[in-house]
């Protein structure tokens, strides 16, 4: 088996892991206040990453004044995404909120070329647009369905771009562990200052089972997506990311009897096809896919 099929099947597997942890956090709705579950979520997810840093052994390297804010920066988007994310998947179609997310592979080229420089061809561009047209398509601006909610999916994008962007900064200095562990820190932390705005309610342990699910899925989904990136090229791994939409689509008709109109699987298509093209072109660029 190839370094690449290897990193398509981790791909695969992780997108698959996100997409059943949406799942279960949209389950939670209504059975827990919104910030107690970021936060329980948020320690959870945090002993988990905890137990791994322990046993591969704390390597944390002095980080100069310039990567601590990189550091604390990518923290609040962290924090940012997971109360973004968190609130849509309580108030929106899990289909649609995970469809919006999938214009993330647009967005990262196009926040690097603006806030990097880096070069962005006219193909790219007009892909780029067709894929943001197929997201209007989806959140339907001035529609019945277009609500603030449609807004907070769009802020978990910018959130989650500014975080994988920052990260590809701190380079070697810290591992995909701590580097985890600091944004499961982050989140716990806002989580739980959250809480006292709130009523706090008690966990029934159906509550408890539901919360362990999200929280192993977004475990193992932080490990296998490494595990993506590290073993095949990116440029092969990432458009295997558009599985999750599929498994997003199954689970949300099967568990909560939805599925997108037609107008918003259009966008969806748009989306993957101008995704996939990204790829394809930033592949072609580097010597990657064969002429």
């Amino acid at each position: 088996m190839s370094d690449n099929l290897k990193g398509a099947i981790f791909m695969m597997c992780s997108m698959t892991c996100f997409a059943v942890n949406d799942a279960m956090i949209k389950a939670l709705g209504g059975v827990l206040p919104m910030f107690q579950t970021v936060a329980l979520l948020g320690v959870m997810v945090l002993l988990l990453l905890g137990l791994v840093v322990a046993l591969s052994g704390w390597n944390v390297q002095k980080l100069g004044s310039r990567d601590k804010w990189i550091l604390g920066l990518r923290a609040l988007a962290e924090v940012g995404a997971a109360f973004f994310i968190v609130t849509a998947l309580f108030n929106m179609e899990l289909a649609n909120v995970n469809t919006i997310l999938q214009i993330l592979p647009l967005a990262i080229p196009l926040f690097a070329y603006i806030v990097l420089g880096e070069p962005l061809g006219w193909r790219r561009t007009i892909a780029i647009g067709v894929g943001f047209l197929g997201m209007l398509l989806i959140i339907k601006p001035g529609g019945e369905g277009f609500n603030i909610y449609s807004i907070f999916c769009l802020a978990a994008v910018v959130c989650v771009t500014i975080r994988d962007v920052t990260a590809r900064s701190l380079g070697a200095k810290l591992s995909s562990q701590e580097i985890s562990f600091f944004a499961a820190l982050a989140v716990f932390v806002a989580g739980r200052c959250a809480t006292f705005f709130e009523p706090w309610e008690d966990v029934s342990l159906d509550s408890w089972i539901l919360l362990t699910g999200p929280s192993v899925a977004i475990f193992f989904g932080y490990i296998v997506s490494v595990l993506a990136i590290r073993m095949g090229e990116v440029s092969f791994t990432a458009q295997f990311r558009y599985v999750g939409l599929l498994v997003t689509l199954v689970v949300g008709y099967i568990f909560f009897e939805e599925w997108p109109d037609t107008w918003s699987l259009i966008g969806s298509a748009g989306i993957v096809i101008t995704g996939m093209f990204i790829f394809y072109r930033q592949g072609r660029k580097k010597g990657v896919i064969d002429t």
